[in-house]
């Protein structure tokens, strides 16, 4: 497998994921570890009855890979003794995800980690208070997903993983990702070229600052909220996008002649 592939468990993990939620309750404990350089953020909650993880939940602020990771650890302990989940390892969750790619190993692969975590607390009796997040301020990764399928096929024929030169879309219809003030910016920009100029972001509202976000109101660039790209798709160039949409959990295409995702 390619180093930037993902297995197809994987990606219905990341879709579909299981278990997400909280926990509440004396029986039950939670454990919270994050990567400070990737920005992925993890909450796994137990909870205990005779020794055993007899329901388990989970959180995850992050990348598709650090969802899919947290969504199956759910799977993998319901119903273990503590000490059979404690022996549950990166490389056990890897594995029954069918691989992960190997810069995501210790990147994203943390959902273990949150595990052990959350059996500790118990054992200790410990009940650590999470400060709430801010999926703002969370790094790159926080706003980016899978690696979209297509993205590699299509580099030149439609997909930009550089700035373009505006005048190259002119009158296209331009999906552009959120990665932040200069993505932001940059679609700002293509409305002086285009009027058809989409801004995309997994959040409920764009990862860029305060006055960015009020130069994109101001704009015509149309703000596509809660959305994640799947796949790129076309004949010989992008014709269209495949998208999640979060909040209604469900996947639509999207008609599109041009792709931005900034690297």
């Amino acid at each position: 497998m390619k180093s930037t592939q993902y297995s197809e468990t994987t990606l219905e993990h990341f879709r579909n994921p299981r278990n997400v939620g909280t926990l509440e309750g004396d029986d039950v404990a939670v454990g919270r570890v994050g990567n400070p350089v990737c920005g992925d953020l993890m909450d796994i909650y137990i909870r205990v009855e005779d020794d055993r993880i007899a329901d388990i939940a989970f959180q995850t602020f992050g990348c598709g890979s650090a969802v899919a990771t947290s969504s199956m650890i759910t799977e993998l302990v319901r119903g273990l003794t503590l000490d059979e989940a404690l022996k549950v390892s990166r490389g056990d969750v890897a594995d029954a995800l069918d691989g992960l790619p190997p810069v995501k190993m210790h990147c994203s692969n943390l959902a273990a980690d949150a595990l052990h975590e959350a059996i500790k607390n118990w054992r200790e009796g410990v009940t650590p208070e999470l400060e709430p997040v801010d999926e703002s301020a969370l790094s790159g990764c926080s706003t980016g997903e899978l690696p979209v399928l297509g993205i590699d096929e299509f580099e030149g024929k439609g997909v930009y993983t550089s700035a373009p030169d505006p005048a190259d879309l002119a009158d296209m219809r331009v999906i552009v990702v959120d990665r932040g003030d200069d993505s932001a910016r940059l679609a700002i920009g293509l409305t002086e070229h285009t009027p058809r100029v989409v801004f995309m972001t997994a959040g409920k509202q764009p990862v860029v600052s305060d006055d960015v976000k009020s130069e994109l109101k101001r704009s015509d660039v149309k703000l596509l909220a809660e959305s994640r790209m799947l796949a790129v798709r076309g004949e010989f160039e992008v014709e269209k996008i495949l998208v999640h949409d979060l909040n209604e959990d469900e996947e639509y295409e999207l008609v599109a002649d041009a792709l931005v995702v900034l690297g």
